[in-house]
């Protein structure tokens, strides 16, 4: 595996002059993907000058249903509110300066009402991916600027890479499966799947949804309580991130499985199909559910929605087109047009913090492409960097949240929690 503490940045070209900027002209970015990342980025640039930001999108609506919450430090207004989180705001003290933070927290101020009053929104609770996507989407057509083109094209590398004339930024927002990502690479690896990526696979799980008709929060108490009659399989939903809109809880969890079950598993079914399929994943759910109901007397509202993932967590090993700007052909199109990653495409985690991380990472992006007069040297390498910094602090978080799930499904059994525990 690639080194951890050392950021990834290689000496630069002296060929590679430092104080080259971009263009002066109306800046023409291209955006491909409009999942949440890519429409968030082309709101937060049709809001500023001196851009003209087209907006590739393969899918003409938003289908994608999953309950997603989004995390509170992307409307933070201070640096104590921006680490508040118990689970990694000492990490985030380690690995960011206070200049760096308090730059992030400077974009804030400056986003449009418009679009901060969406995020506060989101922060709150659970809401359906597709409700985020369409309420971006809705207020990028309903401003007065004429500054986005949308195009539905499904994109291949090839035409993304010949569209590019000099100058043009472009930004891969596709995603896990990301089009460019491994086109970072120069040399012989070239396109080829897993030549820029960096990957760690953490375990294979269900993601579960239901909602239950009362009012219903679940703590590390409740979890343990809960699942004490449950050998395998156990349930554990999100501390905090149960939500209740009026009378009815979004309760979403992950339950573990083996590789083996995941391969047997759709990629996607519902709890008649769990029921009678995999009884024993289901008759641990079912027990979960049963204590909930003695305890709140309330009742399922429809069916279980199952998701099964393998929970990945990755980087790409260049998140620009830097190192095409020192070894690439001279002639090819990201020598002369600077590439970033944005979102999954970039960065992946698992354990529900994908988005906020994408979000994050739009907002540096945004921020570092307003700075016209920012030598691309600078803005490669700080974007890089940044986004170094930002899987250094998920890594951090997901390694100990398995680790935490790991001790939590042998608590019961004092040997196998003695095999996991390193101490000192």
């Amino acid at each position: 595996m690639a080194s951890l503490n050392e950021p990834p940045i290689e000496k630069i070209n002296a060929s590679f002059a430092t104080t080259e900027t971009l263009p002066a002209r109306e800046l023409r970015v291209h955006i491909i993907g409009a999942g949440p990342v890519g429409l968030l980025l082309t709101a937060l640039l049709q809001s500023m000058e001196g851009f003209s930001v087209r907006l590739y999108e393969k899918r003409p609506k938003y289908v994608r249903t999953r309950m997603v919450k989004l995390s509170s430090y992307l409307v933070a207004d201070s640096l104590e509110s921006y680490q508040a989180d118990h689970i990694d705001g000492e990490s985030i003290q380690a690995i960011f300066d206070d200049e760096e933070l308090q730059a992030g927290l400077a974009f804030r101020q400056s986003i449009p009402l418009d679009l901060m009053s969406l995020l506060r929104k989101w922060v709150q609770g659970f809401c359906p991916l597709n409700t985020i996507e369409q309420s971006l989407s809705d207020l990028i057509d309903a401003r007065a600027s004429n500054s986005v083109q949308r195009i539905v094209a499904v994109m291949t590398a090839e035409e993304a890479v010949a569209m590019l004339e000099p100058g043009d930024l472009l930004i891969d927002c596709t995603g896990s499966n990301s089009l460019l990502r491994d086109y970072l690479a120069t040399g012989s690896a070239l396109g080829h799947v897993g030549a820029n990526t960096l990957n760690i696979r953490l375990e294979y799980a269900l993601v579960i949804t239901f909602l239950y008709g009362q009012k219903y929060d679940c703590n590390e108490y409740c979890k343990y309580s809960k699942n004490i009659e449950n050998p395998h399989y156990k349930f554990i939903p999100m501390v905090h991130r149960t939500h209740y809109d009026g009378s009815v809880s979004h309760v979403t969890g992950i339950v573990n499985i083996t590789a083996k079950e995941y391969a047997a598993m759709p990629s996607r079914f519902d709890g008649e199909l769990l029921r009678g399929n995999f009884p024993s994943v289901a008759q641990s759910m079912d027990r979960f559910i049963d204590k909930i109901k003695q305890e709140t007397n309330g009742e399922i509202l429809g069916d279980l929605e199952i998701v099964r993932i393998p929970l990945d967590l990755y980087r790409a090993r260049n998140a620009t087109s830097r190192q095409w700007r020192t070894a690439g052909p001279g002639d090819h199109p990201f020598v002369s047009s600077p590439v970033f990653l944005a979102g999954d495409s970039a960065i992946g985690s698992p354990y529900f913090q994908s988005i906020s991380l994408g979000f994050e990472c739009a907002m540096f992006l945004a921020g570092l492409i307003a700075q016209r007069d920012l030598p691309l040297r600078d803005m490669l390498d700080r974007y890089e960097l940044y986004t170094y910094k930002q899987w250094l602090r998920v890594y951090m978080r997901s390694k100990m949240i398995k680790h935490n799930k790991d001790l939590f499904e042998t608590i019961d059994d004092p040997l196998a929690l003695l095999d996991k525990l390193h101490i000192y």
